[in-house]
């Protein structure tokens, strides 16, 4: 069973169920005219409301001869009561949001276990702390500012309204289904018919993730409390404003700039913050210089559990992205997310081969290298084919290496857990690839972005791509120094160096991981 929908200018509204019985049902496209409910918000402030139980009504009927003499089925409901298909929809779309928010919320416990499994053992407790204690204050403070600078009401650069939730009772989803005009403060997801609160909780996972994935970068020497202020400074201020641009009707997403589940407003941002908050706190001690000594990860079981958590959280994150139970655009999304994650993985084994001539392969590397793929997908998941999804994380794979590498050696910038080269260079890759590889409206998808350079479309998308890379980019890297700068002046960034030497569980928690190991 599955229930198709179609968009009405930036609208939804719920034509029918269409693949009942041996009902036909075309499904050469991903069909997700509600693809770009999120990646795509609308610019203009109240959207033309759409009489949805008009529309529902003649698809009831059509399926009414099907479902007759087959008692308590939704096909039943819909002939007897139209209204009452579509208040199933919502309910569905609100129940598959939600659990889809469950997933990624789930992605914490891999953040994790990966972080604590390639750092050392004497700061497990430290890292292990970071990760649970930094999802709270994200989502809290998402709730009070972020939700309404990304998605309020306002002008092209900034939400203005719905902080807390406050303003207008939002009902869109008696504007969707009954046709009402939108009087809410969130215009630009007025077009998704659930419940608002679904769509912060949805939304608040996702700033969640973005706030965890700094925590490796500047893990094993950075003071506890001032992590947390900058966790709570990032989702506070910038990770809103920039999501408004690209997701929120901002001016990014006015020019036709595409990122599905945020390979630049989550991922790269992250990223950029990981860069800077490195790079102003220095490198641990005896990471460089003549003094150097290697510094092995303690438990790579505990980091590859670590990946898998992610892998799968990663199916609430990408196919969650739709906010509707669309069941060939979820489909298709999870397969190239998947395929995505395995190409990535593939592409790190064999940099690895040729880099080590088959000694030595880094396990650590091959798990980044599928991060990479996963993340490398994440802006062009319902946009590209499954094959140019294995050649993105491919890509992904490949130069995960490489750009480690440069991180580390030339840059000198320490990131234990290599989180700069999957975040920030996967989300680079994954958002140019949206320019690259999106098969064009049309093929998988009704409405979205043009077709990809190298299947023969022009450089247009492309090209938007590239500002939107260099537009957030330039921001972060000035916002974000500023913040820690700040959060320096405030109270100060990194440990002692005792405090570093004698590791950060005891120094900072007076606890230990490993009691036994004592």
């Amino acid at each position: 069973m599955s229930l198709s929908t179609t968009r009405v200018g930036k609208r939804c509204a719920i034509q029918g169920l269409t693949s009942l019985g041996a009902t036909s049902r075309k499904v050469s496209s991903i069909r997700v005219n509600r693809l770009r409910l999120r990646t795509k918000a609308s610019p203009s402030p109240s959207p033309v409301p759409v009489a949805a139980a008009d529309s529902v009504a003649p698809a009831a009927a059509d399926v009414a001869v099907e479902a007759s003499g087959v008692p308590n089925t939704i096909a039943t409901v819909a002939a007897v009561d139209p209204m009452a298909a579509a208040n199933i929809q919502v309910a569905m779309d609100t129940a598959w949001v939600l659990f889809c928010g469950f997933l990624v919320i789930g992605m914490n416990a891999g953040f994790a276990c990966l972080e604590a499994g390639f750092c050392r053992a004497k700061n497990c407790v430290n890292i292990l702390a970071k990760n649970l204690v930094v999802f709270p204050i994200a989502v809290a403070t998402y709730y009070v500012f972020g939700f309404g600078f990304m998605f309020g009401d306002g002008n092209p650069f900034v939400g203005l309204n719905g902080f807390a939730l406050s303003g207008a009772a939002d009902n869109a989803v008696q504007s969707v289904v009954e046709g009402v005009k939108y009087t809410g403060v969130f215009s630009s997801m007025s077009d998704t018919a659930i419940p608002i609160a679904a769509k912060l909780f949805f939304q608040g996972a996702f700033a969640g993730t973005t706030a965890s994935i700094v925590s490796g970068a500047v893990a094993e020497r950075i003071k506890f409390g001032s992590f947390l202020l900058f966790s709570f400074l990032l989702i506070a201020t910038i990770y809103g404003v920039t999501g408004h641009w690209i997701w929120g009707g901002g001016w990014l997403a006015s020019m036709g700039f595409e990122d599905f589940a945020g390979c630049t407003a989550v991922h790269s941002l992250g990223g950029w913050a990981a860069l800077t908050g490195a790079k102003i706190l220095g490198p641990r001690i005896g990471k460089y210089g003549a003094d150097a000594k290697p510094m092995p990860a303690h438990s790579l079981p505990l980091g590859t559990i670590g990946c898998f958590i992610l892998w799968i959280g990663w199916f609430g994150f990408n196919p969650g992205s739709t906010l509707a139970v669309d069941a060939p655009a979820i489909s298709h999304i999870a397969m190239t997310t998947n395929l995505g994650a395995c190409a990535g993985a593939l592409g790190a084994t064999v940099t690895e081969l040729i880099q080590k001539k088959g000694h030595d392969l880094d396990l650590g590397m091959i798990i980044n290298g599928l991060l990479a793929g996963l993340v490398g997908v994440t802006a062009s998941c319902p946009f590209i084919s499954n094959t140019s999804s294995m050649i993105v994380g491919l890509v992904a794979g490949l130069l995960i290496g490489p750009i480690s590498q440069f991180v580390d050696e030339k840059l000198k910038v320490d990131d234990p857990v290599g989180a700069i080269g999957v975040h920030l260079g996967g989300g680079i890759i994954g958002t140019l690839a949206v320019g690259l590889f999106s098969e064009g409206p049309g093929a998988l998808y009704a409405d979205g972005p043009a077709r990809g350079l190298l299947l023969g479309g022009g450089a247009s998308q492309l090209m938007t791509q590239c500002i939107g890379i260099v537009a957030v980019g330039a921001t972060a890297l000035v916002v974000t120094t500023i913040l820690w700068l700040l959060v320096k002046q405030m109270c100060g960034l990194r440990v002692t160096v005792e405090e570093e030497t004698k590791g950060l569980d005891t120094s900072e928690h007076g606890q230990v991981a490993y009691v036994a190991a004592m």
